[in-house]
């Protein structure tokens, strides 16, 4: 068994919904913590486990347009569908779920003795939702006074917007990320979803836990930790921000095109082939004559529009024209390599396929191989990182509902055997939603 990772030791209980919270817990889980999932078999957590429990057929087919109604394995329906939905599985490694019902008094007990034994608490749900449960920081102290309480609400834990419901798409708009991504000549009602607010609180959240725990080593206390994710997503937009505050002025859409930059040619070209594209970013004269010669030093490219940084700026969307009349005749892949070579920045725009083939991350081993029973065997994305002295890698599949209950109930709460029968019999324990749940 490996030893020695970061977080071995540390027990983080996890309620958590759809990607952000979930994303924290993954985090812990894959350095060592034993992370438990506490779910139920008598509630549907939205948008986690899957949008329904017992899909059709025809709803998760590949031909269905909602991204999150894919990707099944074999595009096949299942007894357990929950436990095969691939937005769960991808951050659902090295975990543990058991089931209670927490709205059942002796559902909330079990909880309260779980807490007993835990470190780090991770929720990500509406404020009211833990409100109407009676999961506070008071009552989590009330069994461990010690006890880091890391709370994910969408905007707050007070304010007017305190309980109104978000999920990453909602406050991307909210925090003016859809208002700068774009195409210059569309509107945001244009805009593919995205759903960065919730990496950037995801990974926001796992780094103030780590600093709790630090905390917690030297002064012996825990802590109620709020992470806001839209207050976490806003300053990864500082710039507008601050062009704002300084100067009044709100920034449009970018197109593919960083402003910061100031250079041309900049943006992403057509390649051969069905969707496929290359980015090129000319920084310097230097690239922009290595780009030329690549291209054969086209007439064009010696006329005096082109002779200077300001031309190409003033000429961009002609230049990107003749550029692309060029990147079309070639394999993204293969030019991507020639360009580097050449010393010009570009990079191929990778699909899933790509990066699964793509020869830098099988050198890397980032995708490793995991088995899980209702789903089989596939590659998953690795770690985020690695370090030189502790070497780690996925441990376990993702979890199935309930698949632990036994291990949580009897060795780490404690519960007896005549205890666990009355609990599985009063429905807590289980592996299968209740059939009132579609």
């Amino acid at each position: 068994m490996m030893t020695g990772l970061y977080f071995k030791g540390i027990r983080v209980v996890d309620i958590t919904v759809v990607w952000a919270g979930p994303y924290v817990a993954q985090m812990f889980a894959d350095w060592g913590a034993e992370v438990i999932r506490v779910e139920s078999c008598q509630h549907w957590m939205v948008n986690t486990r899957g949008q329904q429990a017992r899909p059709t057929q025809a709803t998760i087919g590949p031909e269905i347009a909602l991204p999150w109604a894919r990707g099944y394995p074999e595009w096949k329906a299942h007894p357990r569908s929950w436990n095969r939905f691939p937005w769960f599985n991808v951050h659902a490694r090295n975990k543990l779920s058991m089931t209670a019902d927490l709205t059942r008094p002796e559902g909330m007990d079990i909880f309260k003795r779980l807490i007993q034994k835990t470190d780090i608490f991770i929720e990500n749900n509406a404020p009211e939702a833990m409100d109407k449960m009676g999961v506070t920081y008071e009552m989590l102290k009330e069994q461990k006074p010690d006890i880091i309480m890391i709370r994910m609400p969408g905007w707050s834990l007070n304010g007017p917007y305190r309980n109104y419901r978000a999920f990453g798409l909602h406050m991307e708009h909210t925090c003016g990320h859809s208002q700068i991504r774009g195409y210059r000549d569309m509107d945001p009602s244009t805009l593919t979803v995205s759903f960065h607010c919730d990496a950037a609180g995801g990974a926001t959240a796992a780094y103030a836990a780590a600093v709790a725990l630090r905390h917690r080593e030297r002064t012996g206390k825990g802590q109620l930790i709020e992470i806001p994710q839209i207050e976490g997503m806003i300053p990864q937009l500082g710039q507008s921000m601050m062009d704002y505050a300084m100067n009044g002025r709100v920034q449009k859409t970018v197109h593919n095109w960083d402003p910061a930059m100031a250079r041309a040619p900049h943006n992403c070209y057509r390649c051969q082939g069905d969707d496929r594209w290359i980015n090129i970013t000319v920084t310097s004269e230097e690239e922009w004559r290595a780009l030329c010669q690549a291209m054969g030093n086209p007439p064009w490219s010696a006329e005096d529009r082109f002779a200077d940084v300001l031309g190409r700026l003033k000429n961009q969307e002609e230049l990107d024209k003749l550029v692309e009349s060029w990147t079309v005749q070639h394999d993204n892949m293969a030019l991507m390599h020639m360009l580097q070579e050449a010393g010009v920045p570009a990079g191929a725009v990778f699909n899933a396929e790509d990066a699964y083939n793509d020869p830098q991350l099988k050198e890397r081993g980032f995708f490793e191989p995991l088995t899980q029973e209702d789903c089989g065997t596939h590659l998953y994305p690795g770690l985020s990182w690695k370090a030189s002295k502790t070497p780690n890698q996925l441990r376990l599949p993702p979890c199935r509902l309930g698949e632990h209950n036994e291990y949580v109930y009897k060795q780490v709460i404690g519960v007896s055997d005549e205890e666990y029968a009355e609990l599985e019999k009063a429905g807590h324990i289980g592996m299968d939603y209740i059939p009132s749940i579609p």
